[in-house]
Order: C-alpha cells, then sequence, then structure tokens
C-alpha cells in the first residue's frame, strides 16, 4: 500500500505550484521527521531530487509524489486531503498508523 493524494488535495497543490511559480519538474515530497508534541510531524515541500533506492514515487491526479522508505514505514496507507472551513483550511492527514495524535492534527506517534 501507499500514501493516497486525494483530488482536492492534488488541485491545492496545483493551485499553490502555480501561485508560486513552481516548474512541473519539482514534485510533492511527504514525509516525517521527529518532533512536534505526539513525536512525529508530518513534512511536505517540493522536491526536484529523487533517488530511486531511496523513495518510491506515486502520481495522483497530475501530481507526482514522493516519499522516502523510511517515511514509507510511518505513512502506509495515509490519505492526504484538503479541508477548508470557516476557521481553519489546510492538508489533514488520516494515518492508519498513528497510534495517538496531537490536537493539531500535525503530529503523531507510532
Amino acid at each position: 500500500m501507499a500514501i493516497i493524494l486525494t483530488e482536492n488535495a492534488a488541485k491545492q497543490v496545483q493551485k499553490f505550484r502555480e501561485e508560486n511559480q513552481l516548474s512541473e519538474d519539482q514534485f510533492l515530497r511527504i514525509g516525517v521527521a521527529g518532533g512536534g508534541c505526539s513525536g512525529f510531524n508530518y513534512t511536505l515541500n517540493f522536491d526536484d531530487k529523487f533517488d530511486a533506492a531511496a523513495d518510491s514515487k506515486y502520481d495522483y491526479h497530475g501530481v507526482t509524489v514522493v516519499v522516502d522508505k523510511k517515511s514509507a514505514l510511518y505513512l502506509d496507507g495515509t490519505t492526504v486531503d484538503w479541508y477548508h472551513s470557516i476557521e481553519k483550511q489546510g492538508f489533514t492527514f488520516d494515518n492508519p498508523n498513528a497510534q495517538k495524535t496531537c490536537g493539531c492534527g500535525s503530529s503523531f506517534s507510532a
């Protein structure tokens, strides 16, 4: 199984790419970093460096997503979506591997 980027999230990635004039050569890198109140933080950034030995690559709704294999252990089966309401908006992570999450939704423990 892999990480999943919803169509709604992909639209927001494309919108951000256009607004910031990022090249189509840059892909969305999703990962995990130590920190946060629960132990791990989700990371999202644009990158143009791909290492076939260390990374996995996926395509969702016209967006190329890359996950390093270490992060993939924590993100397997995670759905990344875009949430928008009156009080907040942003990417959300529905991670079946998270044993505990914090109130802000940006950190977890596995």
